[in-house]
């Protein structure tokens, strides 16, 4: 007999195909939910996944024009940095995620959800904080806080082993088991081979920012226009591109900034729970925008 519907947060990786094949196993039915956050993502090869591990229905939402205009802009007018240098591209998407799903909870009459954070980070805390704020009466189920779940999962390898079992299909490998979360802002790297401050990134690590022998030789100039805080155009003075929407003119930011290098940080910064993290992120066109927002102030404030 069913425990009832969780709706799960599912991102289609290791660990929340995991999630989901495990929260079957505890007899509850599972509905996923993919957020379109710009993630570089192949979302119906991540329906199939979904539905091929158990679950019942599969929610893809295209949430980047909303992402940009309500979470990715307020932040950066707000100037908005933690600790000095991390540009908050996992924060700023957790908000817009977990309040799609309440949504889908609600319509679904789910008494759960869930998501695949771990005890020991920071989206816990942000997941949780914004499904109570939605919804004070719903029930949260947080496998990575859970001892019978980590009785079963003492770390990654036991994940692919598990996942090698029941025929998951995974990018993560054991020669190369850090984790890696993607969105228009960010793309970070943690965990694995990161957690020593020591270890040198090869440069295959980097998706998003390119490396100084690829820059090119001549620079690019853009002006990007502001009203009350926020970009509303994007002009390239070099080929006249230009672009107007909040969407298509956050992607061309991350073009050129990842053509340029722009948004490389490699830092260990304090997690809410009082730990240490170190952190390899990419954010292009947030850069870009910071810069831009930095210079704005300067000639507008006092």
């Amino acid at each position: 007999m069913s425990k009832g519907k969780i709706v799960l947060a599912y991102s289609g990786g290791l660990d929340t195909s995991v999630i989901l094949k495990w929260l079957i196993e505890q007899d509850y039915e599972v509905i996923a939910f993919i957020a379109n956050v710009g993630q570089d993502e192949d979302f119906k090869a991540a329906e199939k996944k979904a539905l091929q591990v158990g679950a019942s229905k599969v929610y893809i939402e295209d949430l980047r024009e909303e992402f940009v205009k309500d979470y990715i802009f307020p932040t950066f007018k707000s100037q908005a940095v933690y600790e000095g240098r991390y540009l908050l591209g996992t924060s700023v998407a957790r908000p817009i995620i977990a309040k799609h799903q309440i949504k889908i909870a609600e319509k679904e009459k789910a008494e759960y959800v869930a998501h695949g954070a771990t005890g020991k980070g920071n989206d816990q805390v942000r997941f949780e904080l914004t499904y109570y704020a939605l919804k004070p009466d719903i029930k949260v189920i947080a496998p990575w806080k859970m001892p019978e779940f980590l009785q079963r999962f003492r770390g990654r390898t036991d994940m692919l082993n598990y996942a090698d079992q029941y025929g998951i299909p995974v990018t993560a490998t054991r020669k190369k088991p850090y984790s890696e979360d993607d969105n228009l802002l960010h793309i970070s790297h943690e965990a694995g081979i990161l957690e020593d401050p020591g270890a040198v990134c090869d440069e295959e690590i980097y998706s998003r920012t390119s490396h100084p022998d690829q820059w090119p030789d001549a620079p690019e100039t853009i002006i990007l226009t502001f009203e009350q805080g926020i970009p509303v155009k994007v002009e390239n003075k070099d080929d006249g591109t230009k672009k107007t929407g909040a969407l298509d003119l956050f992607i061309y930011l991350n073009t050129v900034g990842t053509k340029h290098g722009i948004g490389r940080m490699d830092m260990v910064e304090n997690r809410f729970v009082g730990i240490k993290s170190r952190g390899v992120y990419e954010t292009p066109g947030g850069e870009i925008l910071r810069q831009a927002h930095r210079d704005l102030e300067g000639l507008t404030m006092d």
